[in-house]
C-alpha cells in the first residue's frame, strides 16, 4: 500500500466577503490611533498596513470572527491576529475614563445624577476552582460581572473592572467605593432593586432605588408609581448596554478573563464613538 504525499483535491482556501456594520469614521479613528502608536514605538514594518489591521480587529470585535478565519483570508497567522487584537484593545482601553474623572466630568457639565446598572458577560466554563467562582446563580451561567455608569442621556461613562460571576451588584459597587465617590462629587445615582441597601445613610441618600414587595406586604399604588417612574428614567441605561452588546465578541467571551476588563473598556470607547456620530 502506497502512502499518498500529495494534497487532496478541493482543499484550496475559499475566501468570502462580509460587510462590517460600522461607520468609516470609526475605522479611520482606529487606523489613525494605530499609526500613531506604531510611530511612537518606532515600528518599521507590519505584515499589513494600519488601516487593514484596524479592519481585521473591528471584524473580530463586531462580528466575533474566529482568528483562524481572519488569518486565512489575509494570508497571515492566527497568532498575529490575536496579537493585533490585544494591542488595539490596549490602546483603546487607555482612552477610557476612570471613575473619578468620569464623575468630575459630569459635575463640570452641570449634571446632577448618573444611572448605574450591572451586566454579566458570559464566558466559557472553566475547570477547577475557577468554575464555581465565575458561576452566577442569578443568571444560571458562567461569566464575569461588570458595573457601568451612564449619564441621563444613556451615554456610557465608566465600566468597572471584571468581578467573578458569583459576585452581586451591590458587593461590586461597595468594592469600587461608589457611594463615597458619588458623595465626594455631589452626585446622585439611580439604580435598580439590585442596589437596594447600598446607601447606608437614609437621611441623605445618594443612591436611589425602587421599592421591593414583601410576601406579606404588597406595594401600595404610590410605591408602584415610583417604581414605574424610576424604570422610565433607567430605560436609557438599558439602551446603553444594548449598544455595548452589539459587539458580538461579548456573546460568549473566549479570550482569557485577564483581558476582559481591557476589552470592555475598549468597547466603551468604540461604542461612544458609534452612538455619538
Amino acid at each position: 500500500m502506497r502512502n499518498k504525499t500529495s494534497s487532496a483535491r478541493g482543499t484550496e482556501t475559499v475566501v468570502y466577503q462580509s460587510s462590517l456594520t460600522l461607520s468609516t469614521a470609526t475605522l479611520t479613528f482606529l487606523g489613525d490611533l494605530l499609526r500613531g502608536h506604531l510611530k511612537k514605538i518606532r515600528s518599521r514594518w507590519r505584515k499589513l498596513p494600519a488601516g487593514k489591521i484596524a479592519a481585521i480587529v473591528l471584524a473580530v470585535l463586531r462580528h466575533d470572527q474566529r482568528l483562524a478565519d481572519m488569518a486565512g483570508g489575509n494570508a497571515i497567522s492566527a497568532t498575529m491576529v490575536r496579537r493585533w487584537v490585544l494591542e488595539v484593545i490596549g490602546l483603546l482601553a487607555a482612552r477610557a475614563e476612570r471613575l473619578d474623572r468620569a464623575l468630575k466630568k459630569v459635575t463640570r457639565k452641570g449634571g446632577h445624577v448618573v444611572l448605574i446598572d450591572g451586566t454579566l458577560i458570559r464566558t466559557r466554563r472553566r475547570t477547577g476552582k475557577d468554575n464555581r467562582r465565575n458561576y452566577s446563580g442569578k443568571h444560571k451561567a458562567h461569566g464575569l460581572l461588570f458595573l457601568a455608569l451612564t449619564d441621563d442621556r444613556g451615554r456610557l461613562l465608566w465600566i468597572s473592572a471584571a468581578r467573578p460571576g458569583r459576585s452581586s451588584e451591590i458587593t461590586t459597587a461597595r468594592y469600587n467605593k461608589l457611594v463615597e465617590r458619588l458623595r465626594a462629587t455631589e452626585l446622585g445615582a439611580i439604580g435598580d432593586l439590585g442596589f437596594t441597601g447600598l446607601d447606608d445613610n437614609p437621611d441623605d441618600p445618594v443612591v436611589i432605588t425602587g421599592y421591593k414587595a414583601a410576601r406579606t406586604k404588597p406595594l401600595t399604588s404610590a410605591k408602584k408609581q415610583v417604581n414605574k417612574l424610576i424604570a422610565s428614567v433607567r430605560a436609557v441605561c438599558e439602551h446603553a448596554f444594548a449598544h455595548l452588546k452589539n459587539w458580538r465578541i461579548l456573546t460568549k467571551l473566549r479570550l482569557s478573563p485577564s483581558y476582559a476588563t481591557t476589552l470592555l473598556r475598549a468597547l466603551l470607547v468604540l461604542t461612544n464613538r458609534e452612538v455619538s456620530r
